[in-house]
């Protein structure tokens, strides 16, 4: 697994053994940052259940001001801290080593506002229903703000229109998809 672009481009990255984290492999990284690379420069970008980092650093690689990167297996949040030394990009993240929820309830108040939010949550476990639940009334994101949810490709999103989310992209893979969502 590499930085795809920017200012780390090709750094290789590191990753944690075993099955508790699911890569995102580089082709479909690089069709995700081609469709929001206008939206990332100075922005504000969250990653949530961050793995090995490898979204956040791409995204800060790219022109991102500042990744919050939020991972709650403590052998993952130390290859983040790794990773983001080797790319030179520690001075503009924040790595949190705790569950998601959180991880999202430290962050209010902090006057952090974010434009970009990626999840790649546990398949099949609802965490994106109660990342978004959660989202939806925080201050944490703002009307232009897009959710990407990384999902598997039978996941259901049909709960967002209650929750005040409107779909605006689907991008379907071989075994999964990102949903992209707004306000």
């Amino acid at each position: 697994m590499r930085v795809i672009a920017g200012k780390a481009r090709r750094l290789v990255l590191k990753t944690i053994e075993g099955q508790e984290t699911r890569p995102t492999t580089d082709r479909i990284k690089e069709t995700l940052f081609n469709m929001i690379q206008g939206d990332l420069p100075g922005c504000c970008f969250l990653d949530l259940f961050s793995g090995s980092g490898a979204i956040g650093i791409e995204a800060l690689s790219r022109g991102a001001g500042l990744a919050v990167l939020v991972e709650q297996n403590p052998k993952a949040a130390e290859c983040i801290r790794e990773n983001l030394k080797t790319t030179k990009l520690e001075d503009d993240a924040i790595v949190m080593n705790c569950d998601v929820m959180t991880g999202l309830g430290r962050l209010e108040g902090k006057g952090h506002v974010f434009d970009l939010v990626f999840m790649d949550p546990p398949y099949q476990e609802g965490w994106e229903k109660r990342v978004l639940q959660y989202l939806a009334d925080s201050p944490l994101i703002h009307e232009d703000t897009t959710i990407i949810v990384e999902a598997a490709l039978e996941t259901s999103f049909d709960y967002l229109e209650e929750m005040g989310y409107r779909i605006k992209r689907i991008k379907d893979y071989k075994t999964n998809k990102h949903v992209f969502v707004s306000r």
